[in-house]
């Protein structure tokens, strides 16, 4: 039993990017592009989209699978099917800082930070996306 979870637990890879000086908010949005997509696929997005987060997402996404190549030396990354399990972003530090205003007063500027985890993993040979989508749709 044990063998088939240790399995299983080394066909997923995670990576983390810690302290990016962007809002979790705007950063979420790029997170939303790619999550449940295939690895090529994310990938294709990341690298022509224009919000700022998404060169980071890009190069978070390799590492990832770097990862996973380097857990499974033995298969192949175009066999494996890859997509984007999970993708989440929290947020991080605040930096505060006071910006002047009228009648000699500061208003304070919350200078956001976030911290981003993805999650690749390989889709079952049973399981795609079309296949979901065919049977919400006769429902």
């Amino acid at each position: 039993m044990q063998k088939k979870i240790k399995a299983e637990d080394k066909m997923e890879a995670v990576a983390k990017l810690r302290n990016v000086p962007t809002s979790p908010r705007k950063m979420r949005l790029v997170a939303g592009l790619v999550r449940g997509k295939s690895v090529s696929h994310a990938l294709g997005v990341l690298k022509f989209d224009t919000h700022s987060g998404a060169p980071r997402l890009e190069k978070l996404l390799l590492s990832a699978l770097s990862n996973w190549q380097q857990a499974n030396e033995d298969d192949r990354i175009e066999d494996a099917n890859l997509y984007v399990k999970e993708i989440f972003v929290d947020g991080g530090k605040m930096l505060k800082r006071l910006r002047p205003a009228p009648q000699g007063r500061g208003h304070r500027i919350r200078k956001r930070s976030n911290h981003v985890t993805i999650i690749i993993d390989s889709r079952p040979e049973g399981e795609s996306k079309e296949s979901k989508k065919s049977n919400t749709a006769k429902k």
